[in-house]
Formats: C-alpha cells, structure tokens, sequence
C-alpha cells in the first residue's frame, strides 16, 4: 500500500494509527526473518522486487513468493526449477512457468510499448534469451526476437537490418567469442547490451572468453552484463526502452503545441 493510500485510510477512518503504523513499515521493508520484502521498491525505483528462486529453501521461497504476490498482485522469480514451480504453484495456482527460461511469474495484465529486439548467436543461446525477453516483457516492453544470426553465417544478421533500424534498444547474447554484438552495434544507432553466455568448447571457459570479447569491442555503444545475466539484461533494455518512449511522446506534444 502506497504512502498517500494509507493516509487517505486515515483520513476516511478505514483504518487505526496502529495499523497505518504497520501499513507504514511494511513499505520500507516487511521482516521475515529469513528475508526483508523491500515493498517500496516499485514506488522508489519504478519496478517490483524480484526472486531470484535458485538455492532458496522450499519454505524460504513459498513465503516469499506468497509475501510479494499479496502486496503487487504479481510477481517475477528468476532462474526456478519445475520443482520450485510445482510448490509455488500449490499456493497460486495461476503461477506460470517457462522450463526454457526459467521464469516463474504471475503477471498482470499491461500495455507492452516502445521496441526492444532480442538476438542471439546461436539457438543455444535461446535460454538466456529468452530469460532476457520475458523480464523486459513482464515490466512493460514489447520484445522482438531473431534467433541463430551468429557471424558464422553473417548474411543472417544482415538481413535483420529493418527490425535493427526499428528497435529502442538490442540485446546480443552470444557465446563462443562473443562477436555478435560487436557486429550488431556497427550496424545499429540504439544501444547494444551484449550478453556473453557459457556456451562453447573448453576455450571458452564458461563464458569468460565471450565476456571478454564483449568488453573489449571496438564498436561504439556497447555496455556488457555478467555471464548468462539474461535477466540484467532485460531489465536494462526495458529502462532504456521506456526513456526513448517517453522521450518520443515528449517530442510529440511540442509538435502539437506548435
């Protein structure tokens, strides 16, 4: 419950000064022991809290899911196994999971504005992909995918270029040597966040290979996350999708003023 809710509360006489008390810390944090449930973050940062479910206790995790689900009416966890979704999913039923990307999440209905395009080198990219798509889908952002344009077969990524010309914001995942997105940010005017995955022969080492590779680009406008960060990516994207939004609808009201 936001301040100015709980304040009008008040003033109607719905609730006591003792239950606005709680009501009021509560949206700093509500304390489980185990995990504080930041319920302001939405109001300080413009997005929920979101569970990051890999390694959390079955209790631990149920808990927590049910806490913020109560509050926001919907809820994002990250990295969830088939066995976390069938717990969860004892409690809300409606809960949705992906195997693919691992996102379990209960969503409410949203606009999806703006352009974000998801592109990956290879179809073994796919899962961190599509981890990045369904978190920039989830707060608001319209996604378009193009899978398996690596520069093994460069001609595929070339001829993306309308759906690169269109997009706010591209996200590159890549594993290997992680050339895609040195590629893509050449040929595109948005930024490019480029995602190293894990995927390739021993040289790769997990990832870090790709990951170097991305932070040392010699193409312009390329900001690198962490190694399978689908998720940061996604969050990212959706950040700068929603300014170059709001910045197109400024633009537009001063013509109309004109």
């Amino acid at each position: 419950m936001e301040i100015k809710e709980i304040l009008e509360k008040i003033q109607n006489h719905e609730i006591s000064i003792e239950e606005a008390e709680k009501e009021i810390k509560n949206n700093q944090y509500e304390d489980l022991g185990y995990a504080k449930i930041d319920h302001n973050r939405k109001e300080r940062i413009g997005t929920g809290e979101v569970v990051f479910c890999q390694s959390k206790p079955d209790e631990y995790l149920s808990k927590i899911y049910m806490t913020i689900y109560k509050e926001n009416g919907e809820v994002l966890g990250t990295r969830a196994s088939k066995e976390q979704y069938d717990l969860v999913k004892k409690d809300i039923p409606e809960v949705q999971y992906n195997a693919l990307s691992r996102i379990l999440k209960i969503e409410k209905p949203k606009e999806k504005i703006g352009n974000i395009l998801v592109c990956t080198g290879g179809t073994a990219d796919i899962p961190v992909a599509e981890e990045a798509a369904e978190t920039a889908e989830f707060f608001g952002s319209y996604v378009e995918k193009i899978y398996d344009v690596g520069v093994a077969g460069i001609h595929r990524i070339l001829s993306q270029r309308e759906k690169i010309e269109k997009a706010n914001c591209i996200i590159a995942i890549a594993g290997m040597e992680g050339a895609l997105a040195s590629v893509v940010a050449g040929l595109a005017k948005v930024p490019v966040i480029a995602v190293p995955t894990s995927v390739g022969y021993g040289a790769n080492l997990g990832g870090i290979t790709a990951l170097l590779g991305m932070i040392n680009s010699c193409s312009n406008g390329i900001a690198t996350v962490n190694i399978d960060n689908g998720y940061g990516a996604g969050y990212l994207a959706n950040q700068i999708n929603h300014l170059a939004c709001q910045k197109g609808r400024a633009i537009f009201a001063t013509l109309q003023i004109k």
